[in-house]
């Protein structure tokens, strides 16, 4: 039977990251997954040229946006969802576990303006619930351990799983952010790997495994669970655990976590303007005798 939805990928090369629209094609009703804010650390400037893509993309189609999702919290880009709401009307949805990591990172950054009850965002999202996508549904699936917060979506045999895995030669995502666990992180894949073999999983990133030299942010469940470096088939729980925590111990913190936290935390809402008309970002200073 044809597929009954659409999929374009955007990438965006500053940060790897891979933005989704998915349409129905009946209705043309469609959904944004996971858009990225061009934000330049250095200089402290952004733009909304990725975002505008997508825009342009929807009008070029003659797209209605229903809604725009975020998979969690991400800790590596900022996300221009706020902005695309403003623009479109759309509702914003995330996982309802972001209220955990509200919690953990608004005492971070000092941020009293952070709630801790998700109300930023328009939809709290559940474990198991369906989002309307004209005719058909897209599924939530609460898939935790990269965050306490991540969720993954599924809609016509395709799975939309942020940061939990990446291409198979990569392997999978960190989990020693706060609120992080390896152990429930493999409980996360082993979900996503139970779905049928030929279900096509779309990645939020790809960092181009050494010796290859394309980017990839598409592969399937059947090539997960066969070659996935960290965790494909025969590799236990307690392995996969011991291995990760190695691992995730060398990893530096990404570029721009500091920034991206507190702006992903509030829905991709940029700081208010101060006294001078200027924004800022909080950058906490700690001491390594302090760790």
């Amino acid at each position: 039977m044809p597929s009954r939805i659409k999929i374009r990928s955007f990438f965006d090369e500053a940060t790897s990251t891979v933005s989704y629209v998915l349409w129905e094609n009946k209705k043309h009703h469609a959904v944004i997954i996971d858009p990225v804010l061009d934000y330049d650390h250095p200089s402290g400037k952004f733009s909304t040229t990725s975002a505008d893509l997508l825009l342009a993309f929807l009008d070029e189609h003659q797209l209605s946006l229903q809604w725009i999702l975020e998979t969690h919290a991400h800790a590596d880009h900022l996300s221009s969802a706020h902005y695309l709401k403003l623009k479109t009307g759309a509702p914003l949805a995330i996982g309802e576990h972001i209220r955990e990591v509200q919690r953990l990172f608004r005492p971070v950054f000092n941020l009293d303006d952070v709630s801790l009850d998700g109300s930023e965002f328009d939809r709290l999202l559940k474990d198991g619930e369906r989002i309307p996508l004209g005719e058909t549904f897209i599924e939530v699936l609460h898939t935790p351990g990269h965050t306490p917060a991540c969720v993954s979506y599924y809609v016509d045999g395709n799975l939309f799983v942020g940061d939990t895995l990446f291409m198979p030669d990569y392997g999978t995502a960190r989990a020693d952010f706060p609120g992080g666990s390896a152990e429930t992180l493999y409980t996360s894949i082993q979900r996503l790997l139970a779905f049928p073999d030929e279900t096509i999983i779309h990645l939020c990133h790809d960092y181009k495994a050494p010796g290859r030299q394309e980017h990839c942010w598409t592969t399937t469940v059947a090539e997960q669970r066969a070659h996935n470096i960290h965790v494909h088939e025969g590799i236990t729980k307690e392995h996969f655990v011991t291995t990760r925590n190695a691992r995730d111990a060398k990893l530096p913190a990404p570029q721009l976590l500091l920034p991206s936290i507190q702006v992903n935390i509030k829905a991709g809402q940029l700081p208010p303007a101060e006294s001078n008309g200027v924004r800022y970002l909080k950058i906490p200073i700690r001491s390594r005798a302090d760790e």
